[in-house]
């Protein structure tokens, strides 16, 4: 639908979070003078807009029984999607999304990037070669820079310079029921996630398949090859379709940034810029310097003679698995569980079997869990009766204590790695928070002499 064809809608917006009030704001700008819907389960989010403003409000417990009213409902990503009235409301074809709006109304190349895990990071390296490059990127979605806003921003310079391109983070939450896709996506990886938002697996990789299924021949589609999940859901797409494994022949001269990157993100990248002719230096030269994002691999630093990693958005098992394959040798002791998100942790027990850690330090909910499955998996295998034995698990119920303790058991020159394989949910606001407060703690005892 495009923006203009909005005008004559009586128009809802479904939760005012970071997104939501971007639309609002996009659609007040556009719209000076139409009414607007917003329904919120929380009643605060009134203090966000001011009193003067032409809202409709809908909020508290029973917000959902207004959207019979309305003719278009801006659904926010964080919205269940199983609710009666929501499924009511998609079936009678009123529920669009931002993405949706941003999609069908943008007048320049979008590249899509999604995945189970490394979308952030492909999304902010790509960003960083293209300028460099001489494109004029604008990097939007799912990284916390709601798409609307840049959209009407930027709306003229994309019409006349050629220059002018989206790099779209898309999450599972955007994708669900999205109609249109990308001129260039890019699929790094599908593992079980977010299984407390959808009904099950398969559903997830429904909404996923969205990154390519609407794309056109003239369209192109790089996707990792080495995933047997994603083999399966490009033939969807008619688009020109680019396995990530095409870049092997400069896969041993693309240099590792001063983080970690998983190679899959390097190769996937490399390829986008060559695509759109980055030279090869500039493209090398930007990977050297990338720094990496917060909660991702993250090297805290070194102290006590202790390296301290964060990787908070490590939130399914594969992340941890792939950490703690990184850090190798030098592991000595990981910080494991969060909330559930129901999905196996066999593969993890076994990795961390076979890894050299001697000590873990369990959150809730899924601490316990995590904890059995790593005892069942040694008594099932004959290879790990002894190796359990060396182990030492710990049970706590805030971060202060995790990383006391991790200060108190780690050898000088091992490395400890914050790498929860699950969300947040059961202690912290979100990820960042985790991760900050792991920060906060090791810097705190850094300063301590003695640590009893």
């Amino acid at each position: 639908m495009l923006l203009e064809e909005l005008k004559d809608k009586k128009i809802l917006i479904l939760g005012l979070g970071r997104e939501g009030l971007d639309t609002f704001f996009c659609l007040r700008k556009l719209f000076p003078k139409k009414i607007l819907g917003i329904a919120d389960s929380n009643e605060k989010v009134k203090e966000k807009i001011k009193k003067k403003e032409k809202v409709r409000w809908h909020l508290g417990k029973n917000y959902l029984k207004a959207l019979k009213k309305y003719d278009l409902i801006i659904k926010s990503p964080g919205i269940p999607i199983h609710l009666p009235e929501i499924e009511r409301a998609y079936r009678e074809k009123r529920i669009t999304s931002q993405t949706e709006l941003f999609f069908k109304n943008c007048p320049a190349k979008i590249i899509g990037i999604t995945g189970t895990k490394g979308k952030g990071t492909t999304s902010f390296l790509l960003e960083k070669i293209l300028r460099k490059g001489g494109y004029k990127p604008f990097l939007i979605g799912n990284i916390e820079r709601p798409a609307l806003g840049y959209l009407l921003k930027t709306y003229k310079l994309a019409l006349s310079d050629p220059k002018v391109l989206y790099i779209y983070e898309v999450s599972s939450h955007q994708l669900y029921k999205l109609k249109r896709s990308p001129q260039i996506a890019i699929f790094l990886n599908l593992y079980p996630a977010h299984l407390d938002f959808f009904k099950s697996f398969k559903e997830y990789i429904l909404a996923k398949t969205n990154i390519c299924r609407y794309q056109k021949s003239s369209d192109i589609l790089i996707y990792n090859d080495k995933d047997p999940l994603i083999k399966k859901i490009i033939k969807k797409s008619p688009a020109k379709k680019i396995p990530i494994s095409s870049a092997l022949p400069y896969s041993k001269k693309i240099p590792q940034s001063p983080t970690i990157v998983h190679p899959t993100i390097l190769k996937a990248v490399f390829l986008t810029a060559k695509l759109l002719n980055v030279p090869q230096k500039i493209i090398f030269e930007t990977i050297k310097k990338f720094k990496g994002l917060p909660h991702r691999l993250e090297f805290v630093g070194e102290f006590k003679k202790i390296k301290f990693y964060n990787d908070s958005l490590a939130t399914i098992p594969q992340s941890t698995i792939f950490a703690i394959k990184a850090l190798a040798k030098n592991l000595q002791t990981i910080f494991l569980g969060g909330s559930e998100n129901y999905t196996e942790v066999e593969e993890l027990a076994e990795k961390i079997l076979k890894s050299q850690i001697k000590n873990i330090i369990f959150f809730p909910d899924t601490g316990e869990k995590i904890y059995q499955k790593i005892i069942e998996t040694a008594e099932r295998r004959s290879n790990f009766k002894k190796r359990i034995k060396k182990i030492k698990f710990f049970f706590v119920d805030n971060m202060k204590d995790a990383v006391k303790i991790a200060y108190q058991n780690t050898e000088k020159g091992k490395a400890c790695l914050l790498s929860p394989a699950y969300p947040s949910f059961s202690l912290f606001r979100d990820y960042k928070e985790r991760g900050k407060l792991f920060k906060k703690y090791v810097k705190l005892y850094a300063k301590k002499k003695k640590i009893s």
